[in-house]
């Protein structure tokens, strides 16, 4: 069977958790039956009846071993086991090297982000905000991102759950379904440690790439915090033939706008994170797919589930409702993309490779960035900003227009801010945006609204 898979339970049997006190354990009844005297073999036989092939009785016995360690993880009975998510995002990050900020990266990381408040001032209205800079850890990211990520994920992981075990149920023979008695919380159980499984080993993927806290465009960070990762800036900057204290610089004026974004737009970060909440929860499960995944996974091998959730398995089909759902989104996080990057461009002038970082940045979100990645395989969500460079254009010619304020302004409210044909037709929005500040197209719509409305007066009705 090999060696047990990162974060299938805790290395000292002292860490696990008993059940509650006076509570019938299903999970341990099961385990008891199947662990006990010919249970494994009774199991095995179940299995092949079910068209499973020959399977070793010793095996099937490691293997449940396996699961009973997935399990000994204490999780609070939700979809996801947040707990083991946690645990193994933190593994991930240590074992690909992790350590404390040291004082010359946490002072380095203060005086970019002092200076970059400075340069943003002429450059936008939205004032600085009153959190300091942090310098984290790629562990620090993993905690102070956890949060939302909860929130993020719960609704997708409810639809999975519930599909993969309604399909597992269909397709377990009449014996198995007897021998494994009321075993639905031990399944439900079983998938939600999965997901948490796999989730962790994405988000700890994710904090050892991401340069800052918001990087991928969602406030992942609190209010108006300034997260920047020196390690992960390290990383950016190597092959660049750039000095550090540059590229630092560069990405500190991309947080900092950004931070100044979130901070003083109250309704942007609620309507993004309910943008990806309203499209994980409209998602539809493809349960034929799910039952065909099933039938041909390998019952021995405990990884099997999880590599079926990093294969896409649960993507969702394509409805109107999704299409539109994630058309929202992408657009609002282009406009993001797009007025962080006019921003910088301006404050970020004078820096000496300021066009040679700003392309790198560009082309690491066209690539996917470090997100994508992460959402596509849970979730089917892509979160690249696809029409950056369009948004970016259409921020710039507004600003040409009316000013800075003009520009910064569009963000007082969601009903101002540009849809998909605003990004296909940038001018057509400047002209619409400038009649509508004089009151021309809100007196014509309403009178049109109006007579429209109202019924012909010479009808009979």
């Amino acid at each position: 069977m090999g060696q047990r898979p990162m974060g299938f339970g805790p290395d000292d049997p002292d860490d696990e958790q008993p059940s509650r006190a006076g509570q019938p354990d299903p999970m341990a009844e099961v385990f008891a039956r199947l662990l006990g005297p010919g249970g494994a073999e009774e199991l095995a036989k179940a299995l092949g009846a079910a068209g499973a092939g020959p399977i070793d009785p010793q095996q099937l016995t490691a293997m449940i071993g396996q699961v009973q360690h997935l399990l000994s993880t204490p999780g609070d009975g939700g979809p996801v086991n947040w707990q083991l998510t946690h645990d193994v995002a933190r593994q991930a990050v240590a074992q690909e090297g992790d350590r404390s900020v040291g004082a010359a990266e946490q002072r380095g990381v203060v005086e970019a982000v002092r200076l970059a408040q400075v340069w943003l001032e002429e450059r936008t209205t939205l004032p600085a905000t009153a959190t300091g800079a942090l310098a984290w850890s790629r562990a620090e990211w993993v905690e102070g991102t956890l949060p939302v990520w909860k929130r993020l994920v719960e609704p997708v992981a409810s639809s999975v759950s519930s599909a993969m075990l309604s399909a597992m149920a269909r397709q377990m023979p009449p014996d198995l379904v007897t021998m494994l008695g009321p075993a639905e919380q031990m399944m439900s159980q079983v998938g939600g440690s999965v997901f948490g499984l796999q989730l962790g080993q994405a988000i700890g993927a994710l904090a050892g790439e991401v340069v800052s806290g918001t990087e991928v465009g969602l406030p992942l960070v609190p209010d108006g915090a300034v997260v920047l990762l020196p390690a992960n800036i390290a990383a950016f900057g190597a092959g660049l033939d750039v000095a550090t204290d540059e590229v630092r610089l560069y990405l500190a004026l991309r947080e900092t706008a950004r931070a100044r974004l979130f901070g003083h737009v109250p309704w942007l970060g609620p309507y993004l994170l309910g943008a990806v909440e309203a499209y994980a929860r409209g998602i539809v499960i493809d349960t034929d797919r799910i039952e065909a995944a099933v039938r041909g996974a390998d019952p021995t091998d405990p990884a099997a589930i999880q590599q079926l959730l990093g294969e896409g398995l649960f993507e969702p089909e394509d409805t109107p409702t999704q299409t539109a759902a994630l058309e929202r989104l992408e657009t609002a996080l282009a406009l993001v993309e797009g007025w962080v990057d006019v921003v910088v461009t301006a404050a970020a002038a004078q820096l000496p490779h300021a066009d040679a970082l700003r392309e790198t940045v560009r082309r690491r979100r066209a690539t996917g960035g470090p997100a994508e990645h992460t959402f596509a395989a849970l979730i089917g969500l892509q979160l690249r900003p696809r029409r950056a460079r369009e948004a970016a254009a259409l921020w710039a010619l507004i600003e040409q227009a009316g000013g800075i304020s003009a520009r910064d302004g569009v963000w007082a409210h969601p009903d101002l801010m540009p849809g998909t044909q605003d990004l296909d037709d940038p001018l057509g929005y400047a002209q619409r945006r400038e009649q509508r500040e004089r009151g021309d197209v809100d007196v014509d719509a309403a009178i049109a609204a109006l007579l429209q409305d109202r019924p012909d007066p010479g009808s009979q009705e």
